[in-house]
């Protein structure tokens, strides 16, 4: 499936659909120049990895090709960039700073794993950039975020290979 995300205009399309998304809160910028904790959502064409789901909000989506796996109240990603583990799941409670996924807001009900700054992750460079769930259209920290409904409307058209590009 073809998705992109127009930063101007606010949008993803996925397929035919146009769909109301966030970017994050320091904008779109170059991907060369993403930094941890800048809140910027990175330019670029970034393959869609995985989904993670929160059991007790969901049920599983029918016909979901993507590779997946509950989340767990333990399970957190990396955003430290001396861990040997930055931009890597890891579990809590973990010696360096890792995000929480598990989260009471519902944010993360929903985290399409997009495969950003993964293959190696260079430390310092951005962790955790994910297509997940918004919060009244409320800028993210650097990822993609949809209105949940839309999201899970979305995952059953997703397969392995595709790629989210980001404009």
């Amino acid at each position: 499936m073809r998705l992109a995300v127009d930063c101007a205009a606010r949008t993803l399309r996925a397929g035919d659909a146009l769909i109301p998304c966030a970017i994050g809160r320091g904008e779109a910028i170059d991907a060369a120049a993403k930094r941890e904790g800048d809140g910027a959502t990175p330019y670029g064409h970034w393959p869609v990895r995985g989904v993670l789901l929160r059991p007790d909000r969901l049920t599983l989506p029918p016909s979901l090709a993507l590779p997946w796996r509950w989340i767990r109240p333990d399970d957190g990603w990396s955003d430290d960039p001396a861990d040997p583990a930055y931009n890597r799941p890891v579990r809590h409670p973990y010696a360096c700073s890792a995000e929480r996924l598990w989260r009471d807001d519902g944010l993360y009900d929903v985290i399409v794993i997009l495969g950003h700054n993964d293959a190696p992750p260079i430390p310092g460079a951005g962790s955790a950039i994910f297509l997940h769930c918004w919060r009244d259209a409320a800028p993210t920290e650097g990822c993609i975020a949809v209105e949940r409904e839309a999201l899970l409307t979305l995952l059953p058209s997703l397969r392995p290979g595709d790629v989210l590009a980001i404009g």
